[in-house]
């Protein structure tokens, strides 16, 4: 079975980032494409608008006809869903083609020139930057993203022209290691996902196997100062980059007037006066990193200038959804302590004499047991956490570990409670608050909008 030969594609778990970008793209080539997911969001209410069949309740008899001939339909599951989920067990026990998530992406990355962007943090907008840039340059491209690009809408761009192929590469789970990158770039290797991973050092393997999977003739774009001792071919060049140093780094940088603007430093050719679209400190490194991948994939000079100031980010990646001279209000996806660190310096450096006020929800158990130290260290760099109970995701509770761990660590200068997620909306409506950032990966999210209404009104 090949992409061509395939009529239907089913997939369980359809409603998560990764997995919606594979389904538009199988709806964009034509097939019947259908699925599970466990509670409905926006997204798959969206998929359902674009023609997807998608279910919520876990049921054989749910499945449409078109997706039980095993000759023609492609299954395909994310990680995250359990073994003993029946309709899994229904295409086992049948025959069926079975892949995961990563596995047909990498399918589909030897398609054409993969230009991969992989790291524990920093990879969604690195992608969507390089994505951007690509798109509205001479060049064009394909793009698989973890994240909603806002200059587009969607999380999947496909072009009938270009054979570059910009992919998101995920580590958890070693999916990474299915892909086959033409260039890829790694922006940070800070341990996570030790609930698959075990060990630091097990981490960082996953990392130096993922490298070697670079194709003859191809390149590494590494963050400098990383563990990671990568295990290339001989043909694959490799190149450094960070803010201040590196084949590839920033120079004359300026800040102020809610604007970022430095001069590109690069092997390929110097840019001055480049822009940032989303002006947050991290973004200097992120563009960096974005900028020598395009460069080498032949964007011009004025293209990446051009593309880098129209850039407009992520859907919850530093994405403010209320800004005004009274009150702020923004989400982020950050979930590891590293991540939340670089989110609360971009915006100590916006807001340098306004209270911060953080509200966090943790993501995993095993995540909090592993880190809940380094995110107390992290999150004390606020003025005020206020913590809400830890979102599960694929995991059943572990004893003693709660948010109270990271309550208890937090300094005691900074103003911390714990509570529940429906007690927020009243301290939102009871207290004045001038910065607050709404962190993690799991669903407070939703609140969002509630929470802007509040505090607009106010």
């Amino acid at each position: 079975m090949n992409i061509n030969t395939i009529k239907a594609v089913y997939f369980i778990g359809a409603g998560g980032i990764g997995m919606s970008a594979l389904v538009r793209f199988f709806l964009a080539k034509g097939k019947a494409v259908g699925g599970y997911d466990h509670t409905p969001s926006a997204l798959t209410e969206k998929l359902i608008e674009e023609g997807a069949d998608i279910h919520y309740e876990e049921s054989t008899a749910l499945i449409p006809k078109i997706f039980k001939d095993k000759d023609t339909t492609l299954v395909v599951y994310t990680p995250a869903i359990p073994s003993e989920h029946r309709e899994l067990i229904f295409f086992r026990d049948n025959n069926f083609i079975i892949m995961k998530r990563a596995q047909v992406l990498g399918m589909i990355s030897e398609t054409g020139k993969a230009l991969c962007v992989a790291g524990t943090h920093g990879k969604t907008t690195t992608s969507t930057m390089v994505a951007h840039i690509l798109r509205q340059s001479h060049i064009d491209c394909n793009a698989f993203l973890g994240g909603i690009s806002k200059n587009y809408g969607t999380n999947l761009l496909l072009s009938k022209t270009s054979d570059y192929i910009v992919i998101e590469a995920d580590e958890f789970d070693r999916s990474f290691h299915w892909l086959s990158p033409y260039i890829s770039v790694v922006t940070a290797t800070d341990a996570d996902h030790l609930d698959i991973y075990g060990t630091k050092e097990a981490y960082l393997e996953s990392f130096r196997h993922y490298t070697s999977l670079i194709r003859e003739g191809g390149a590494l774009i590494i963050h400098k100062g990383l563990e990671l001792k990568p295990d290339l071919k001989d043909s694959v060049k490799l190149y450094t980059y960070a803010k201040d140093e590196g084949d590839f780094h920033a120079e004359n940088i300026r800040i102020g007037n809610g604007e970022i603007v430095f001069d590109y430093i690069s092997p390929f050719g110097n840019i001055k006066d480049i822009k940032l679209g989303v002006p947050v400190l991290i973004n200097i490194d992120n563009g960096i990193a974005a900028m020598a991948l395009v460069q080498m994939a032949g964007a011009t000079s004025e293209e990446i200038r051009k593309g880098m100031s129209s850039f407009k980010g992520d859907e919850r990646r530093f994405d403010f959804a209320l800004k005004n001279n009274h009150v702020a209000l923004l989400s982020d996806y950050a979930h590891h302590p590293e991540e939340i660190k670089q989110s609360i310096l971009s915006l100590r450096a916006l807001y340098p004499n306004k209270k911060l006020t953080a509200i966090f929800q943790p993501h995993l158990y095993t995540r909090t047991r592993d880190f809940y130290k380094d995110f107390a260290e992290s999150l004390s760099l606020l003025d005020e956490v206020i913590l809400i109970d830890i979102y599960p995701a694929r995991e059943k509770p572990i004893p003693g570990v709660t948010s109270q761990l990271i309550y208890d660590n937090i300094q005691p200068d900074v103003e911390k409670r714990l509570c529940h997620k429906e007690d927020l909306a009243k301290i939102l409506k009871t207290e004045k608050k001038d910065i607050v950032i709404v962190l993690g990966a799991g669903d407070l999210n939703d609140m969002v909008p509630e929470f802007t209404q509040i505090l607009k009104q106010k």
